[in-house]
């Protein structure tokens, strides 16, 4: 056994991708009776602010040590940044592959060809 505890089905990456889905299935529905489409409706700035808010208290509770607390923030967080995605056209499929690119290489080898330093 790895130690790892069975997360059951469909409790994986996956789920992004999925919540993906029901997020844009969103454009152009009531924002009076979806909290996605409300902030859709809204545009891109005002998903960012809401994504740095999030950013931000999932830091805090990173510093803060609970758990439970942090997945939370982490959850809420996710959501926006897929909002934000969405609303730009972004597929989650386009940030796996710039992702799986990056893998094999270290990390500072990565950043400094990406910054050219």
């Amino acid at each position: 056994m790895s130690g790892k505890k069975d997360k059951g089905p469909g409790l994986n990456g996956h789920v992004l991708d999925e919540l993906f889905q029901v997020i844009a299935s969103r454009h152009g529905a009531d924002p009076e009776v979806s909290h996605t489409a409300k902030l859709l409706k809204k545009g891109t700035n005002k998903i960012a602010q809401k994504l740095g808010e999030e950013a931000v208290e999932t830091v805090i509770e990173g510093v803060a040590g609970d758990k439970a607390a942090l997945a939370a923030e982490s959850a809420d967080l996710l959501y926006h940044l897929l909002v934000l995605w969405s609303a730009r056209g972004l597929e989650p499929d386009v940030v796996w592959g710039a992702l799986r690119a990056r893998q094999g290489f270290s990390g500072i080898t990565e950043k400094a060809s990406r910054s050219g330093s």
